[in-house]
């Protein structure tokens, strides 16, 4: 189990929408790491959060689930404090979804393809890379990939944080996580890794807009 720590603002709050999904898993990488959060299930929650994680699950249900003013509310506050959506919530923060095409909240310059790697059947457990944050370097971390959808294509605002495999047309790496200003999406399951850095990331991205109250880059 991952020591618990305490080095992140006290005051601050992470939210994880908890309608569906591994919600669960989120909240205790949290807590492992000593940030205070809450399960989101209303609209009216996300006033008492700074930073906003949206699990995997099925991101049609999610739209089902949510309903409008709820939707609503939730394209604000991503397009406007700090969002980190994993699997099918990199698909809801996506401006195109294709694989069939469906609304999303558009936070992140990217086409997203649902269950582009195949069935449940050909979920996997694989070795990616992750850039760093203090040096852009890369290092190894464990990516569980649960019928996954895959980033297509980014924009020019877009920063790629991990990648994996050759499997692209072009033989390069596919692009599993990004970040776009205050929103950040990853392909994979990190709450389902012993592995706490890409949790970390946004952490400190939420950190930095409790600071701040502005992301370091724009979108």
């Amino acid at each position: 189990m991952l020591p618990r720590r305490s080095y992140y603002t006290k005051s601050m709050r992470i939210g994880v929408l908890a309608i569906q999904g591994d919600f669960a898993a989120h909240q205790l990488r949290l807590h492992q790491l000593g940030v205070e959060s809450i399960p989101v299930r209303k609209a009216e929650q996300l006033a008492q959060i700074e930073g906003l994680i949206i699990p995997g699950g099925e991101s049609g249900a999610f739209l089902k689930l949510l309903g409008d003013d709820f939707f609503a509310a939730l394209r604000i506050f991503v397009n406007s404090k700090p969002t980190f959506g994993t699997c099918a919530g990199a698909i809801m923060l996506a401006t195109e979804v294709l694989g069939p095409a469906q609304p999303s909240l558009g936070a992140i310059d990217m086409t997203i393809r649902r269950n582009a790697y195949g069935r449940q059947i050909d979920s996997s457990i694989r070795t990616g890379k992750l850039a760093s944050s203090a040096n852009n370097t890369l290092s190894e971390i464990e990516m569980v990939f649960i019928r996954a959808p895959k980033i297509e294509r980014i924009g020019p605002g877009v920063q790629v944080l991990a990648t994996e495999g050759g499997t692209a047309p072009d033989g390069q790496p596919d692009i599993v996580a990004v970040r776009q200003g205050s929103a950040m999406a990853a392909t994979f399951h990190p709450e389902l890794s012993s592995d706490s850095r890409v949790h970390q990331l946004f952490v400190a991205l939420v950190q930095d807009y409790c600071k701040t109250g502005a992301t370091e880059t724009s979108k």
